[in-house]
């Protein structure tokens, strides 16, 4: 589950930036725009109480789902861990082997998405972008030798 939930926080850091943001009112109540919220760790300090109220529900609701509680039981005890009975049209097969070889992507992908995410906080938060314009940080520790050639010529 972490690794799907990766996979969506890396694409809704991507997707403002190549698609742009959705129209009209984030909270018509704090008169806040889509717009108004900047894109990475910035946006943190722009959110709502609302906003953050929902983000904790909705965290709770994914941790919850491994308790075993209600509808989720039949899922537990009838299949694998991380199959929740949901078959995604053109993605679901019976066949074990591309079964098998998809969820290994998956599991692959969700991995790589963990790095990315922390990847993209790392910089936005040394840069203040996610897709760090190192111009901009010239106090950084690993640019000490970046003007002394002597050290990388034998």
């Amino acid at each position: 589950k972490h690794g799907r939930i990766s996979m969506l926080a890396t694409m809704g850091y991507i997707t403002p930036d190549l698609v742009g943001k959705f129209p009209g009112y984030l909270s018509p109540s704090a008169n806040l725009k889509f717009v108004d919220v900047p894109n990475g760790l910035a946006a943190i300090s722009k959110v709502p109480a609302a906003g953050w109220g929902q983000i904790v529900l909705y965290a709770l609701y994914c941790e919850a789902s491994s308790l075993g509680f209600g509808y989720f039981d039949e899922a537990y005890n009838k299949n694998a861990p991380g199959d929740f009975g949901w078959k995604p049209p053109l993605l679901a097969t019976d066949d074990a082997e591309k079964k098998n070889k998809r969820l290994n992507a998956e599991l692959a992908n969700g991995r790589l998405a963990m790095m990315a995410i922390i990847g993209m906080f790392f910089q936005d938060g040394l840069t203040g972008s996610a897709w760090g314009d190192w111009a901009l940080y010239t106090d950084s520790p690993l640019r000490a030798f970046e003007n002394d050639w002597a050290l990388y010529t034998d």
